[in-house]
């Protein structure tokens, strides 16, 4: 990847970012670790012009496109992933779809495309080396559109300023972790609420929480707790930074 793709200039807050190297390693920690081990289907991971493709054996729990709206990550492995997550190679079940839809986009102007069936199916699209896009940017403009892009988008999750109920939520999961009914009760809500829905998500997205089991994300024991990162901007709302 780092051979035949460019790596556009991008930031993410204040730290320079290399979102071809984010996104790819989601991509290829995705053949070994959700891949169909008794398929002989040989995996491949091709560069074409425009995007790049993978194909890998698999044993589908649905058919078509994936939308991240509805997608439920699934563990095929969690073995593999939990030793891949040990040696840094793979985060959370399900944090490689978010950042691939979060940097796909500004790299290759488009959203990558997740297809399941008995070939899981990747497609990303790519920049050019050199090469004027077909809205006739060259390689500098569409860097500094890249790194404009980049920078807004992590700017505006980052630093936007945590509302009342994500730092509820933080509050209530900073001394012990908690599943989803003792969050409810501590917010003092009946039921999951479309601003609980939205909040939660965000802090999920952001990385401030995250799961105590991740290999079972549908556990009846899953708990949430905050991480290093969710620590550090409750103490800077605490410290009246927010």
């Amino acid at each position: 990847m780092q051979k035949h793709l460019p790596d556009p200039f991008a930031l993410e807050g204040m730290e320079r970012i290399s979102i071809r190297d984010a996104i790819f390693r989601e991509v290829t920690s995705n053949i070994l670790i959700h891949r169909e081990y008794t398929n002989a289907f040989p995996a491949k991971l091709i560069i074409e012009r425009g995007q790049v493709r993978t194909e890998n054996s698999n044993k589908p729990h649905g058919i078509g496109v994936l939308d991240p709206a509805t997608f439920t990550p699934f563990p095929k492995n969690p073995v593999i992933g939990a030793f891949f997550r040990e040696i840094h190679r793979a985060d959370e079940l399900g944090s490689g779809m978010r950042k691939m839809m979060r940097y796909g986009k500004v790299y290759g102007d488009a959203d990558p495309e997740m297809i399941e069936g008995d070939v899981f199916r990747i497609v990303v699209k790519v920049p050019e080396f050199g090469v004027a896009d077909e809205r006739g940017i060259g390689l500098q403009e569409a860097h500094d559109e890249a790194h404009d892009k980049a920078h807004d988008k992590a700017h505006d999750e980052a630093h936007e300023p945590m509302n009342e109920i994500e730092q509820r939520i933080l509050h209530a999961c900073l001394n012990a972790s908690q599943n989803t009914r003792e969050l409810l009760a501590l917010l003092g809500y009946e039921r999951r609420t479309g601003n609980f829905k939205k909040a939660f998500s965000r802090l999920m997205d952001l990385t401030y929480l995250e799961m105590t089991i991740p290999d079972k994300p549908r556990s009846k024991k899953q708990k949430y707790r905050l991480t290093e990162r969710g620590r550090k901007v409750l103490k800077r709302i605490e410290g009246g930074s927010e």
